[in-house]
């Protein structure tokens, strides 16, 4: 685990309890798994099939769990997801509309609530059983085309 740059994050799992530490978000998802350092020093790699989350956090002590879905249309651009886990929970995220910036080996969000504890969440591709686009928000297409025309019978203030 190379580099100085480092974020605290959570990998929440299926069957275990949930794991702390550090992840440099530039080098954390290696061929094998997840490679994190412990708040005690140790280096732990967890692979893909165990994880059904990593949350980058604010906070280690904060409460960790916020709204899993959107509980409106959401208004950050992107695309909107939702995503069936294998245990059956769902959760919702928004993706980035440039498929060249999906990872190969799962899926980073911004989640309902991007400004609780949780502010990016990264969900291995094999803790889904199932991922459906629910909307595309701000699409490049759109831009600009809403206008409402101009009536002829309105005066410009500054021609």
């Amino acid at each position: 685990m190379a580099g100085s740059t480092t974020k605290k994050a959570l990998i929440r799992r299926f069957d275990r309890e949930p794991l702390q530490g550090f992840l440099n978000p530039h080098e954390y998802l290696q061929p094998h798994g997840i490679e994190m350092l412990t708040p005690s020093g140790t280096l732990v790699s967890v692979s893909y099939g165990e994880i059904k989350s990593v949350c980058f956090v604010k906070d280690f002590d904060a409460e960790s769990e916020s709204a899993k879905v959107f509980q409106s249309r959401p208004k950050m651009e992107g695309l909107w997801v939702r995503m069936k886990f294998r245990d059956g929970d769902l959760m919702d995220g928004i993706l980035p509309n440039n498929l060249l910036l999906w990872d190969h080996y799962g899926y980073s969000v911004i989640p309902p609530e991007p400004y609780s504890n949780n502010q990016k969440v990264f969900v291995p591709r094999e803790a889904l059983s199932q991922i459906s686009v629910l909307g595309v928000v701000g699409s490049p297409l759109t831009k600009g085309t809403r206008k409402k025309p101009v009536p002829k019978e309105q005066i410009g203030l500054f021609e």
